[in-house]
């Protein structure tokens, strides 16, 4: 594996590593002959609650480096504390108080203590009411990872780390990059929140707006990356996209907006439909040649419900009338049964809000649904003219389809050509291919 210069990347993870419940509880157990209930109890909230007491205490601690040696310090002592003094009433506090003043502990040892703030409270095992304000540090960190201050990709990188707990080589692998530029990536994001004192706080009533904005569209590219590749030979990274769910799902349990509500329910009814649409060797299976009985109805139901809490609040945006038209789509039976004037409409709504070449091109497929061909191929081909899509390879693939239906089958091979020339997804190119092929060009 290529080293990191600086060395830091590559110890910090190696720190995670040795670190990691699932790698040391296994040995304490053995050594300490540990109860099954405990050792089940402290698997359950390193699972479940370790997110939580890791934001807490980057806010107590004010490093991310060194809260993650904290909150492993900390559940090691509840390894070797809990089985002799029993476990205690609140065990989140005393994870949280434990970290915190092993990490203090920590820095006096070596001699490079400068005074923490130990005025912030930690709160005892029966402080239920400040236990309960720590829910806010899962939103501080959210916001601090998505800071606009950091570039796009160690957003990305950073949140997927800190806040979903996925490991170096996890996210790494998922978009295709090596670890040591993952682990690089990370270190300088947080050297960054460090250097530049980005604040650890949920941004003011009328800063909200613009930063959720940054938010969301982390947790949107996330999830996209997972259910369409941008590269690579698999359709879909089912494991970012899961995890871009769960995010939405924190994020609206802390943070009630209209457009969160949007945003979760665009990426479950699009996940609703993750088994129809790719056969067994990996094709794409398009829309209109879905089996819809594989539609996750569950799924679909809870996407519904929330496009119209979003949409009942009159305060909704782009995201929510996404989610709207993907419930348009998943309340039809079939193709010919879908509402297109109905999506055409939320399409010039969203094109108001939210003016993008991509979602004008999409506004044009389904005024090809609705009007016919001839208007939605003027509608391409005006985008196409406008030179803003030229290297975007799903405009020439549209092309390409409404030239097929119409009949024009010379223009849509060198229309089906240009996208595949254009197209980097493997499963992207063997659908491409595959059209060329029943055209008679290859």
């Amino acid at each position: 594996m290529q080293r990191v210069p600086n060395g830091g990347a590559d110890r910090a993870e190696a720190r995670r590593r040795r670190q990691d419940w699932a790698t040391y509880a296994p040995a304490l157990e053995t050594r300490m002959s540990i109860s099954p209930p405990i050792t089940e109890l402290i698997e359950r909230l390193y699972r479940d609650e370790s997110r939580r007491v890791l934001a807490t205490l980057i806010r107590l601690l004010g490093d991310f480096d060194l809260a993650e040696e904290a909150l492993h310090e900390a559940f090691r002592s509840a390894v070797e504390q809990w089985p002799r003094e029993g476990v205690p009433d609140n065990p989140r506090a005393w994870l949280v108080s434990a970290g915190r003043f092993r990490a203090i502990d920590s820095l006096r040892r070596q001699r490079r203590f400068q005074p923490l703030d130990e005025r912030v409270d930690v709160p005892g095992e029966d402080d239920a009411q400040e236990v309960e304000l720590l829910e806010d540090d899962r939103l501080r960190l959210i916001f601090t990872c998505c800071h606009p201050a950091l570039a796009s990709d160690a957003q990305v990188a950073l949140t997927l780390r800190e806040v979903c707990d996925l490991s170096t080589e996890e996210i790494a692998r998922a978009f295709l990059s090596s670890p040591s530029t993952l682990a690089q990536r990370i270190v300088r994001a947080k050297a960054k929140i460090r250097d530049a004192r980005i604040p650890y706080e949920v941004p003011g009533r009328n800063e909200l707006p613009e930063r959720l904005e940054a938010v969301l569209r982390v947790v949107y590219l996330v999830f996209n990356e997972g259910y369409f590749a941008s590269s690579g030979d698999s359709l879909t990274r089912s494991q970012l996209s899961d995890e871009a769910i769960r995010l939405g799902r924190l994020l609206l349990e802390l943070l009630p907006e209209p457009e969160v509500q949007g945003l979760l329910a665009l990426m479950v009814l699009h996940e609703s439909r993750r088994k129809a649409r790719s056969a067994a060797d990996g094709e794409v299976i398009l829309l209109e040649a879905q089996d819809r009985s594989l539609w996750d109805r569950e799924l679909i139901a809870e996407g519904e419900a929330l496009v119209l809490q979003a949409l009942h609040s009159r305060r909704f945006g782009p995201y929510s009338l996404q989610a709207a038209i993907a419930a348009v789509h998943a309340e039809a039976a079939s193709l010919e049964e879908t509402d297109w004037a109905q999506i055409v409409g939320l399409y010039d709504e969203l094109l108001r809000l939210n003016p993008s070449p991509v979602v004008a091109l999409n506004r044009a497929v389904a005024l090809a649904m609705h009007e016919g061909e001839e208007v939605g191929l003027m509608e391409v081909e005006r985008l196409l003219a406008s030179g803003e899509l030229d290297g975007y390879h799903l405009l020439h693939a549209a092309r390409a389809d409404l030239l097929r239906r119409l009949g024009r089958t010379d223009q849509a091979i060198a229309a089906y050509r240009q996208a595949l020339a254009l197209a980097q997804q493997g499963a992207d190119r063997q659908f491409l291919q595959k059209r060329l092929e029943e055209l008679g060009s290859l």
